[in-house]
């Protein structure tokens, strides 16, 4: 078999991984939108958990996908996130992706404050102005001060991905993103991560047609 394959093309290999996912994956009640959101995480992580895990606001992948066609800004909270996302689609479609997380002023306010970079990232987030959609891959404290925010009115996010990995605080903050009513996809759980983040962007944005 190694000797048959090693030299087959990327987009057959792409090609026979979501066959063989089609094949795997238990049967669900998505959306046909949500289905390619959920074999496209499973295809990046080999992690069939996604299939159970992944949570999705009522229409929010096709109200995404209206965003994204409008032109949205997504923030993520962590540079490999944003490498991840496909920046020439997104691009293509009037968007763009920013992260803070490297900024100067950021890591300056942070530790005078004495709080995490993430949570700064998503004050500097807020004042984007337009329609602002968030993908958090790795820090819970970026989605609890995006919930502090938006109880408070002062942020009214387009969408959130909430995919943080991790064991301090991942379960509870992503439950509290479930309860703000905006529209979410959430992993349920400690799984996740910037590359799952970066792959719903991905997911979305290879539905528009």
């Amino acid at each position: 078999m190694w000797e048959q394959t090693k030299w087959i093309r990327p987009e057959e290999i792409e090609r026979r991984s979501m066959e063989i996912i089609e094949e795997e994956m238990p049967k669900g009640n998505w959306t046909p939108g949500e289905l390619a959101v959920v074999k496209r995480c499973i295809h990046t992580s080999a992690d069939f958990d996604y299939a159970s895990s992944l949570y999705f606001s009522p229409g929010v992948v096709e109200r995404a996908k209206k965003l994204l066609k409008d032109g949205v800004v997504i923030v993520t909270d962590t540079n490999m996130a944003a490498a991840g996302i496909n920046k020439k689609v997104l691009s293509g479609l009037g968007g763009s992706v920013r992260c803070f997380m490297a900024d100067e002023e950021v890591a300056k306010e942070a530790k005078e404050r004495g709080i995490t970079r993430a949570a700064v990232s998503m004050e500097r987030a807020a004042r984007l102005g337009g329609q602002v959609a968030f993908a958090i891959g790795n820090a819970p404290t970026a989605l609890i001060r995006l919930y502090d925010m938006i109880n408070a009115e002062e942020l009214i996010p387009a969408f959130i991905i909430a995919v943080p990995v991790g064991f301090v605080n991942v379960v509870e903050s992503k439950e509290r993103i479930k309860e703000t009513g905006v529209p979410c996809i959430v992993a349920r759980g400690r799984k996740g991560g910037s590359n799952i983040a970066a792959a719903i962007c991905n997911a979305l944005m290879y539905q528009i047609g």
